[in-house]
């Protein structure tokens, strides 16, 4: 998934008429008084533009009634890091005069196998802070979309004055019309607020679904939540995630992978990063994930691989040719089990690599390994 940030997603909402206070982006302190001098009117907020949530309560967001105040909240803000991410911008606004905060979303409610809409009265907070029966939710028909009717029940019980519940029917069309349309898993406003009698989207929050990025090149270089070494696996097809542990995990397929971290963990070990190298059944691209593994700098990697579409000896020779070439800087144990098995064991161990049929004798060896008891 590809997470945007505030602004970017605010950028969309402007493209199909959703109301916005009136912003803009700023990078440097130098940017903060051509803001306040043209477009963006005093009092302001100042938000530091990451893809995590918890600015209010984290000091992330800043309220600034001179243009001093705002270049020094701008200042103390840009090159910080908060919860893990750097911040590199941050989205100067007007503050509005609210009175009231609502919620809208629209998703993917994957039991269902349908887009849902949730809306609530409790705006401002993270849904899953608001109690269950204070959020709406009406099931979309994905051929049909938001049903003029549905939209008039949605204005109804969120008791809006005439006006707000008029533009309502609107805003919702066009969170619809975004999900579709930029191949969306969230579209999400919240707050959305109330002003005098009318609305606006005071924060944006849009995850566009990676699989359908070629649709849009402007957000194919875009990292979300991924890290620097896992946006780089991206790009190269590799399914790469960093943990917070030491030990490194190669396995062939989802199930696999997941099922030796759990194996790991159970036996006291802390996986560092996992690598699926799902069906792949060639050496070159082996290879290649391997030495993605080597830039993470684990204490020790295991390599549990089943041969069914993946033949043991192919998974072996990769590892071999890779570890010819760049020496690996920490122990490596191997499990491998299924197609041509007895031929990959073999490989591995004629190099030196100690290998294993018996998964739980291989992770005990493994965590004995990272230097836990």
């Amino acid at each position: 998934m590809v997470k945007l940030l505030e602004w970017q997603g605010k950028e969309i909402f402007r493209r199909y008429n959703i109301p916005l206070p009136k912003g803009g982006v700023a990078r440097s302190v130098g940017d903060v008084s051509r803001l306040l001098g043209g477009t963006v009117p005093l009092p302001a907020v100042i938000k530091a533009q990451v893809r995590v949530g918890g600015r209010g309560k984290g000091g992330a967001l800043r309220f600034a009634n001179t243009v001093a105040e705002a270049e020094a909240a701008v200042s103390d803000l840009i090159g910080k890091e908060f919860k893990g991410e750097k911040v590199q911008e941050v989205l100067v606004e007007e503050k509005m005069p609210l009175a009231g905060e609502l919620y809208v979303s629209i998703t993917l409610d994957r039991s269902r196998r349908k887009p849902i809409l949730m809306y609530s009265r409790e705006g401002g907070v993270e849904i899953e802070n608001v109690a269950d029966e204070q959020i709406g939710k009406i099931w979309i028909h994905p051929s049909v979309g938001v049903l003029e009717y549905e939209k008039r029940l949605v204005a109804n019980r969120m008791k809006l004055p005439a006006p707000a519940a008029k533009e309502l029917g609107g805003l919702i069309e066009a969170l619809w019309r975004i999900f579709r349309s930029e191949d969306a898993e969230l579209v999400e406003i919240n707050p959305l607020g109330i002003v005098g009698d009318h609305l606006v989207a005071l924060d944006s929050k849009i995850i566009l679904e990676d699989d359908a990025l070629f649709r849009h090149p402007a957000y194919q270089h875009e990292g979300g939540e991924m890290t620097p070494l896992e946006q780089k696996a991206h790009e190269k097809g590799i399914a790469f995630v960093e943990m917070g542990g030491d030990i490194g995990v190669i396995a062939n397929g989802a199930g696999l992978t997941m099922a030796t971290l759990d194996i790991i963990l159970e036996n006291g070990g802390r996986p560092g990063v996992f690598l699926d190298l799902g069906g792949t059944d060639d050496p070159a691209k082996v290879s290649e994930a391997f030495a993605m593994m080597g830039e993470a700098k684990p204490k020790v990697v295991f390599i549990n691989v089943f041969g069914g579409v993946t033949r043991c000896d192919t998974v072996a020779t990769g590892l071999v040719n890779e570890m010819k070439r760049n020496p690996p800087a920490f122990p490596l144990v191997t499990r491998i089990r299924g197609h041509n098995e007895k031929e990959g064991m073999a490989i591995l161990r004629d190099a030196g690599t100690q290998s294993y049929s018996d998964i739980a004798e291989a992770v005990r060896h493994v965590v004995q390994l990272e230097g836990r008891p």
